[in-house]
Order: C-alpha cells, then structure tokens, then sequence
C-alpha cells in the first residue's frame, strides 16, 4: 500500500505532520478528516528500493514522454502497450529505463500513480496528482494531454525567462571581471610610475590607489565572505519561517515582485483548471493546485482559500479576501463559477497571467539592461579619470 506524507489542521488549529498508508490520496484525506484532522497537504512518500529512484529527467523529455503516452492513450492503446511503445521509440537511454521500469510495476498490479511516486525526482507530487486525478475519473488521457500543454507552456515561459536574463547576466560578469583585472593587476603598474615622480597625485587616484590595495590585501577575505553568505542563505532558507519572510519581501520588491505573482497566479489557475477540467473534485483541486506555489505567502493564501471553500464560501470570494491574487484572476473565477465554465474562465486567466508574465518579464530585462550599461560605464569613467588626471596635471606643472 503507498504512503503519504500528509499535513492538517487540528480543532485548535495547530498544524501536524506524518505519515500514513491509503490506497490513494483521496482515502488518505479520508483518514485524516475521520480523526478530526483539516488536510491541507497531502504528498506520495517516495519509496524506497527502486534502482532507478534517483534518476532524473530534463523536463522536454519528461514532456515528451507526457505528449506521448497522452496520444496513444487517447487512440485507445491500453496504458500497458502504451508504454512498451515508449520504450521503443525513446532515443534517451534513461527515458527507456525508466518507461520499462513503470511498464514493470503496473504488470506487477501497482496503479500508475503509486508507479510514477517511484521516481520522484522526475515525476512532482503535482504531475503524480494529476495522473491521479485523471485515473480516478476515467479521464486519463485528456488529462495527460492537458498535462503535456501545461509542461510544454511551463518550459516554452522558462526558456522566455533564461533568454531575457542571458544578456544582463554576461554583461555583469564581464564587467565585474574587467574591473578586478583594472584593480588588482592594472591599476597598480600603470599608477606606480605616477607614485615615483614624488608628485601630490589628485584625491580621485588616491583613493583609486587605496581602494585596488584594500581589494588586493583582502580579496581572499570577500571570495570566503561571499562563499559563506551564499552557504548561510541555503542553510537558512531551508527553514519554512525564514523562506516565508524572503519570499514576502520578494513580493513587495517593485518590479520582480508583480512578476512573481503573476506567474505564481498563473501557475495556480493552470492547475486548477486541469483537474476540474477534469472532473476532480474543486477541494482536492484547491489541494494539489496550492502545492505548486512556490512563494509561500501566495500558498498559504490559496490553502486558507481552500479552508473557506469548504465551510461553503465560493471560490471567487475566497480568493478575493485573501488579497494577494490579481483582479483578473479573481474576476474570472466569480464568471466562471456564475456561468457554470469554471474551468475554461481558469484556463482563459492562466493564459491572460502568462501574458502579463511575458509583458513584465520584458519590461524588467529592458529596464537591467541599461541600467548595467550606465553603472560599469560610469565605474569605468571613474577608473580612466583616476588614470588621467595625474598625466594631465604633469602636463600642466611642465606648461
């Protein structure tokens, strides 16, 4: 039988933690609710004993593989032949073991579900929920499909994101190495032959002087400095309290913060939109669709939203009082939940918060841009001033 990782909310509204064995995460809810228990998360434990547990997949081919076994599900291919032709046609080695090795345990008896949680580096908890959800309701292969178009969107915005911060990213680390090259190595020869002419050299190259001697007496101090600030922020975020706080000054950050939201927002509606699309029911949807929020105060809002819908307050409403989803979001749910199409108004407000994403993302790389080009202009300008100055009051002590 598998097991769950599950957290809930006593009477007292204390939050608990373990782990128990259902068959699947809905009986595991189940439990939890007969004990007096509010699940608010429920998890598959990885289990142990698999050789190829650890494995992990890129994310295109974990898509592909998801595109795949959607099509031949949707053709009427039993899951079984299904995946013994995923087997053959895969080119990557490791999507071959790893298909063979789901084909194994669903022969062995074992539902897909509790055969995908033996992987979980390659499968999340949500991809999991929602294979699931759709093997539940008999709806698996509109669910895989529509599982495929999430990832494929997911991977299509990540790489918008990597191609937008390529160019501000070289642009700092070439300058910051341009200018430790000037300071350390540079600076010194060229500002030594000013040092031996005895002359009172300008307060600019003074302080060039006495600042690329600092950098070059400690710069093994900064290089640990910043290797221990970078080692003490993983440790620390590894505490929910402290990520709650980094992740809440995130969100009032101009600029990044409005982004994060969206595509936090974006990525809730998705979600929530395939597995009531796919006729799961809204609270374990309202369940699996906070787990994948990544800044926390945005998933405690969704979890607190969930709690209101079950004591009988619409979605829309939930949403609204929590304060932190944007308008569009929350606009389209109250028509969606009026008109009887909640999910295709979620899926309209996931497309529309993935435009606005784009939009923001955008505007953020326009604006480091210029932005990294006027600083290192102007730290340059500083350095060749610091150069030039002594030459030209050389010249005119000569005139």
């Amino acid at each position: 039988m598998p097991a769950f990782r599950w957290e809930a909310v006593d009477a007292r509204g204390a939050v608990r933690h373990g782990l128990l064995e259902a068959d699947t995460p809905r009986a595991a809810r189940d439990q939890l609710r007969a004990g007096g228990l509010t699940p608010t998360a429920v998890q598959d434990a990885p289990v142990r004993g698999e050789p190829l547990a650890r494995a992990r997949l890129p994310a295109p081919a974990v898509s592909l593989f998801t595109r795949q076994l959607a099509t031949l599900t949707a053709a009427g291919m039993p899951l079984d032949q299904a995946l013994a032709a995923l087997v053959e046609q895969a080119d990557d080695a490791r999507v071959a073991a790893i298909t063979a090795a789901l084909r194994s345990h669903l022969a062995a008896g074992e539902p897909l579900p509790v055969a995908l949680a033996r992987f979980p580096r390659t499968f999340s908890p949500l991809y999991r929920g929602l294979v699931s959800a759709g093997a539940e309701t008999g709806r698996l292969a509109d669910v895989l499909a529509r599982l495929a178009d999430y990832l494929e969107a997911r991977a299509a915005l990540r790489q918008k994101f990597v191609v937008a911060m390529i160019y501000p990213v070289l642009v700092t680390v070439i300058a910051l190495g341009v200018i430790a090259v000037l300071l350390t190595y540079v600076v010194p020869q060229v500002v030594s032959v000013y040092q031996q002419s005895r002359q009172t050299l300008p307060f600019l190259t003074q302080a060039l002087i006495a600042t690329s001697g600092f950098f070059r007496a400690t710069g093994w101090l900064w290089l640990l400095g910043i290797a221990a600030a970078i080692a003490g922020f993983a440790l620390a975020n590894r505490r929910e309290a402290f990520r709650a706080r980094w992740h809440e000054s995130l969100l009032r950050a101009p600029g990044i913060g409005r982004l994060l939201q969206s595509l936090d927002s974006a990525r809730f509606a998705s979600t929530l939109a395939i597995l009531v699309a796919s006729g799961a029911p809204l609270l374990r949807a309202l369940d699996a669709a906070a787990e994948v929020i990544r800044m926390r105060p945005l998933a405690a809002a969704a979890r607190t939203a969930g709690t209101l819908v079950r004591q009988g307050v619409s979605l829309g409403r939930a949403l609204r009082e929590q304060k932190v989803f944007p308008a569009v979001l929350v606009h389209l749910v109250v028509n969606g939940e009026q008109s009887g199409a909640l999910a295709p108004m979620l899926e309209r407000a996931a497309a529309e918060l993935e435009r606005e994403a784009e939009r923001r993302l955008t505007f953020v790389a326009a604006l480091i841009q210029p932005a990294l080009i006027v600083a290192m202009g102007a730290i340059v300008l500083v350095l060749v001033l610091a150069v030039m100055l002594p030459i030209v009051t050389m010249n005119q002590l000569i005139r």
